[in-house]
């Protein structure tokens, strides 16, 4: 048994990452069990000779080099005979919601366990206030996979830690279809070596902005000074990456719904548009399609945003606040188009997207 898997403590208080392995591909397979072992890739409208990006591949899709944010032609030239699927959003909806109710029906310790959503396919679950003698925490969590595959049809992974940030990164170590298991006993040995970026809240620009401080490990980045990365990186992020490198994370598994404080449409174009009138046309409908999400929120808008993007992959965001909050269609389109004003025109566009801020919810959030 491998350090990572040692002994559990007595009467240790534990953290659980559930994430759905493969989850998108998986739900098509189970609509389509014909597709079952071969390369699935899902992504636009299932048409790889348009624009479009991979949102999922299967592992078997995965196998060839395709991923996430791939565009669809480069996923066909990889795996010619792949089949590509269009995404399906309230599909995948609605096995979330299954998979979510099934973890939420769980009792652990002799109560019914607290489960924090991430998503669509991954949640934080813990055990809830008052609870009992727990066990050992793998054999629950081989329970969460039995559970969650005899109900949906789906099967998962399951980190176990001592805090939300090792149970979050546990869960890579054991997918697909396992467990694993990462404390502090353990941190330095399982991820004192590894990059930087192999730790959850650090991407590739903040990894090379460590680099470039002398910071290529975790274990480095723990072994820094938070000082100096406070002075480098910001007085909030700096303290924060020191403590990603330690391993640290007191926040608590949390069951408050997720309220979100924006919404917001993108729009990829199969043709390039250089008619400035119709980039304004399209930056107005995608207006409109927000604010349907926005409505059902029940808040206004506050702050209004756009990005566009020019041929071949040139990006550029602009935005500005309300002059009072509103839910008024044509404010806020009048608002989205005067932000066009604000990009240059010397290029032609192939993507457009539209982002509406809401005021607070009452209490914050």
């Amino acid at each position: 048994m491998s350090a990572a898997m040692a002994d559990t403590p007595p009467g240790q208080a534990w953290v659980l990452h559930v994430d759905l392995d493969q989850f998108i591909a998986a739900v098509e397979v189970l609509r389509r069990p014909e597709l079952a072992g071969l390369p699935v890739v899902v992504g636009g409208r299932g048409d790889p000779t348009e624009r479009g990006v991979v949102s999922t591949a299967s592992y078997e899709a995965r196998e060839f080099g395709v991923g996430s944010g791939m565009p669809l032609r480069l996923a066909a030239r990889k795996i010619p005979d792949a089949v590509f699927l269009p995404v399906d959003g309230p599909a995948y909806d609605a096995a979330s919601v299954e998979v979510m109710d099934t973890l939420r029906a769980l009792e652990w310790g002799g109560v019914p366990v607290v489960l924090e959503v991430l998503g669509w396919d991954e949640a934080f679950l813990a055990a809830g206030p008052g609870h009992g003698e727990l066990g050992d925490p793998r054999e629950f969590a081989e329970r969460i996979r039995a559970e969650v595959l005899t109900a949906t049809g789906l099967h998962c992974s399951v980190g176990i830690g001592d805090n939300k940030l090792r149970a979050k990164i546990a869960t890579d170590f054991g997918k697909p279809r396992g467990v694993w298991q990462l404390t502090e006993e353990t941190w330095f040995e399982v991820m004192g070596e590894r990059p930087t970026d192999a730790l959850w809240g650090i991407g590739r620009k903040t990894a090379k902005k460590l680099a470039g401080l002398g910071i290529d490990t975790v274990r480095q980045l723990a072994d820094s000074d938070a000082r100096v990365l406070a002075a480098e990186l910001g007085p909030t992020m700096g303290p924060w990456y020191h403590r990603l490198g330690r391993g640290a994370d007191p926040s608590p598994v949390d069951a408050t719904p997720w309220v979100p404080r924006a919404h917001g449409r993108e729009e990829t174009y199969q043709e390039d548009l250089d008619d400035w009138d119709r980039v304004a046309e399209e930056v107005r409908a995608l207006t409109r399609r927000v604010l349907v999400d926005v409505d059902r929120e029940g808040r206004p808008a506050a702050r209004v945003g756009i990005k566009v993007r020019f041929r071949p992959f040139i990006t550029v965001s602009r935005s500005l606040t309300l002059p009072q909050p509103s839910r008024d269609p044509e404010v806020l389109a009048d608002a989205a188009v005067s932000l066009l004003d604000r990009v240059e025109r010397d290029r032609a566009v192939r993507l457009l997207g539209v982002r509406l801020e809401m005021t607070e919810p009452e209490g914050g959030y």
